[in-house]
């Protein structure tokens, strides 16, 4: 008669496949989520810079200028003697924020600098990427 031996297995180790599974759909979540952060409410894609400087501001005025060349008054598309006229009627001392796209004409953007120079607007911020 043989005898029949039982074998034990022991835990030694913890297994971490299944926590390493549920740590990648989190991340998968996370990244998806990430991508839908707010940039503004005109679409452009923003040049980048190495230096930045992030101030909070209350009053703000943004002008984008797309990459079609096309000029907008925080929601309202102007040209640019309208935004002359708009920006004329903005206080000196409030914020002037430019966004424009990397692929729009770099005349574009320094029509819109001359403007903002020729009435004198000192608070100006201009967004980039880091």
């Amino acid at each position: 008669m043989a005898k029949c031996k039982k074998s034990h297995k022991r835990f030694d180790s913890i297994n971490v496949i299944p926590f390493i599974d549920i740590m990648l759909v989190l991340l998968v979540m996370v990244l998806t989520t990430a991508t839908f952060i707010k940039q503004g409410v005109i679409p452009i894609d923003l040049p980048k810079a190495k230096a930045t400087d992030k101030k909070d501001t209350k009053k703000e005025v943004t002008i984008y200028v797309n990459a079609k060349g096309e000029l907008f008054f925080d929601k309202d598309k102007v040209n640019l003697s309208t935004l002359e006229k708009k920006l004329s009627s903005v206080e000196k001392t409030q914020t002037v924020i430019l966004r424009s796209d990397k692929e729009s004409k770099f005349q574009d953007f320094v029509s819109v600098m001359d403007i903002l120079k020729r009435l004198g607007h000192e608070q100006l911020y201009i967004v980039t990427k880091k």
